[in-house]
């Protein structure tokens, strides 16, 4: 089964990092599905119907987005709200769609690594802060994978350093697909 990518990044045109992880999957249209909310959501107006159709026809499921301000872009945030409701993601009557569902992180974060530690700058780690992301997805009892991560993109964004980034992030995506956990 094809794996889901939902990409959220509202200027992805700009994005050298995130639109880079865009034409390696597009490399393979047999295998992923890409879908950008910005691009499909321009005014905010989510079609809640669709992205729940788009959830069950796939398995696997990966968010794409950077990392700004210690979260992810508002659209995701209102995706998780409006898509993932009662009665359809959890509680009684058919809720748990999401149940069993791989689903994983693809982040970008401008600083490097070791600024996401105990002792770095910000004292977080990335797994700490991206821990709503896995409650909510334990809460609507998915199968969540971890993260796979792209550091310190505002030091280092030259064209050999993100080609570098790609076969880690293909084996990450393939990852999800096979069962194993991510690169957290």
């Amino acid at each position: 089964m094809k794996t889901l990518v939902i990409i959220v990044h509202p200027k992805i045109a700009d994005s050298k990092i995130n639109q880079r992880w865009i034409d390696a999957l597009e490399q393979d249209p047999g295998r992923y599905t890409l879908h950008c909310l910005y691009e499909a959501y321009p005014g905010g107006q989510i079609d809640v119907a669709r992205e729940q159709a788009l959830i069950e026809a796939h398995d696997h499921i990966v968010f794409q987005f950077p990392f700004y301000w210690f979260s992810s872009p508002p659209l995701l945030k209102q995706w998780l709200d409006e898509v993932l409701t009662y009665g359809w993601a959890y509680g009684s009557g058919s809720g748990y769609r999401m149940s069993g569902k791989k689903v994983a992180l693809a982040i970008t974060a401008g600083i490097d690594e070791e600024e996401y530690q105990a002792s770095g700058a910000y004292r977080y780690t990335l797994k700490e802060l991206t821990a709503p992301f896995e409650l909510t997805f334990a809460y609507i009892r998915a199968d969540y994978k971890g993260f796979h991560a792209y550091y310190g993109i505002e030091r280092n964004s030259s064209p050999a350093w993100i080609a570098q980034s790609v076969p880690g992030f293909l084996d990450f995506i393939a990852a999800l697909s096979e069962g194993r956990s991510g690169s957290n």
